[in-house]
């Protein structure tokens, strides 16, 4: 008679590595953690803190990035999108603040718009129009190479020799 193996399925199985918190960074957060001003359309990441137990978010979602569209108290609904088989689910989770952070997705889109409007003003003062959109690099400029006769070897194939008899 064989020996039964019981595999865990508890809410933070496999995650021994995931959740271990890194090197002086072990304990619980500090202040700045919880003075963060979160608003409805941020973008923020979820990193779950092992150091605090409620909220934890599932471990699926340890890592993702969504969009925040609900601020409660003591926590910030987000929501994102997961793929199962072959559709995309729109999913909304409730997570406490200590396991969220601000995103830096957009902060280059960000800069690029704020990059854009001064442009615009300037080419308002200056009563020109201006296209903002980003173009792609084109194809290089043309070369000509130009080779001396001298330069120029011909390869030809060896002539087939029969080595039997």
């Amino acid at each position: 008679m064989g020996k039964t193996r019981v595999i865990s399925k508890g809410y933070r199985h496999g995650t021994r590595d995931k959740y271990s918190k890194k090197y002086r960074t072990k304990g619980r957060p500090g202040l700045a953690r919880y003075l963060v001003n979160f608003k409805r359309g941020d973008y923020v990441d979820i990193v779950a803190d092992p150091s605090i137990q409620k909220g934890l978010p599932y471990s699926f979602y340890h890592g993702r990035t969504g969009i925040v569209f609900n601020v409660n108290r003591n926590a910030l609904g987000v929501e994102m999108t997961k793929i199962v088989g072959n559709r995309q689910l729109r999913k909304r989770l409730h997570v406490r603040i200590e396991h969220v952070r601000k995103s830096r997705c957009n902060e280059a889109f960000l800069h690029l718009v704020k990059e854009n409007d001064m442009k615009k003003q300037q080419a308002k003062k200056e009563g020109k129009s201006i296209v903002c959109k980003r173009v792609p690099e084109g194809p290089k400029p043309m070369k000509t190479v130009t080779a001396s006769p001298e330069d120029v070897e011909v390869l030809a194939p060896l002539p087939f020799v029969e080595n039997y008899f």
